[in-house]
Parts: structure tokens; C-alpha cells; sequence
């Protein structure tokens, strides 16, 4: 990480022009040719189309809507994402968004994922954090259990369907 952008780095999932900053600056150190590159691949990622949800989502996420099962997505990120599970058709299947530029933390600090329980008016000890990272396992310090996937290929499965069995809804 370059000097000049470890602040922003820092400080990408708590702050929108933190995330800009660090996420622009590290394309500007590929040098090309392309004017006003960095932008443009920043402006791609604010938008659905630049994102593709893992191929199990939304049949996982439907099944556990329809067994009424609370569902909140917690996300270190330093934008909105609302309008990509809008987009997605996923966005009627989610109760609450916990997103770490808004709350003021980040995963894995456990205040995060209680303030996603309280969102949900779930109990931690019976709430499941499921995840793709190393943080998403920090929601165990808050009483959650967690099940953390390996993450995959855009539009891929990785493995949501567990969740499934876990739950009872299969």
C-alpha cells in the first residue's frame, strides 16, 4: 500500500470518500494511457451491473424469507449497497442492512453484529453469521455462531445452501 493512501486504506469501510480515495488511488499507481481510468472502474463498482451475487443467493435467501427467518446484511463497505439488491430482486428478502460505513464499524468488531441483531430484534445466541471473510467470524465474540464459506467466483455458488440444514428449512 503506498504511503500516501494507508489512511484512506484504513479507513475505507467507514467512510464514503475514504473508500473512493483508497480504491482510486490504487488504480492510479497502474500507469496507462486511459484518462481517467481510476474513476471509471470506481464508478463501476457503485453500480449493480459491476457485481454479480453468488448463483445460490437468492434461492437461499428466498427459502429462509419464506420460512420467516429475520435476514440483515452486515458489510464492511464504504457506499450503499441497497440499490444492487434492489437491482438483484433480493432486496424484499432482506429486513436489514448493517453496513459499516453508516454504523461507524467495522467487521470483525462485534457491535456491528449486535447492532444487526438489534436491527432484527434477534437474540445473538440464536442468530447465524454467515460469511466469505476471516471477519465474518468475529460475530462468535457477540454470541453469534458463525459459518464462515469460502468465497467464490462472481455469479458462482459457494456454498449457501447450508445455511439451509442449518436452520431447519430443509
Amino acid at each position: 500500500m503506498p504511503p500516501q493512501l494507508a489512511e484512506h486504506w484504513a479507513d475505507r469501510d467507514l467512510y464514503e470518500h475514504s473508500h473512493r480515495a483508497a480504491y482510486t488511488g490504487l488504480a492510479s499507481t497502474v500507469h496507462t494511457d486511459v484518462e481517467g481510468l481510476a474513476d471509471a472502474l470506481y464508478d463501476r463498482l457503485l453500480v449493480p451491473d459491476g457485481w454479480l451475487p453468488y448463483q445460490d443467493t437468492e434461492p437461499t435467501l428466498r427459502k429462509l424469507h419464506d420460512a420467516g427467518i429475520k435476514i440483515a446484511v452486515v458489510s464492511n463497505i464504504g457506499f450503499d449497497i441497497r440499490p444492487h439488491f434492489a437491482q438483484w430482486g433480493l432486496d424484499g428478502l432482506v429486513d436489514a442492512f448493517a453496513l459499516s460505513y453508516e454504523l461507524g464499524r467495522t467487521k470483525p468488531d462485534p457491535a456491528i453484529f449486535l447492532r444487526a441483531c438489534g436491527m432484527l430484534g434477534a437474540d445473538p445466541e440464536r442468530t447465524l453469521m454467515v460469511g466469505d471473510t476471516p471477519a465474518d467470524a468475529g460475530a462468535v465474540k457477540a454470541g453469534c455462531a458463525a459459518l464462515v464459506l469460502p468465497s467464490a467466483e462472481p455469479g458462482r455458488t459457494n456454498g449457501l445452501g447450508a445455511t439451509l440444514a442449518l436452520t431447519g428449512c430443509i
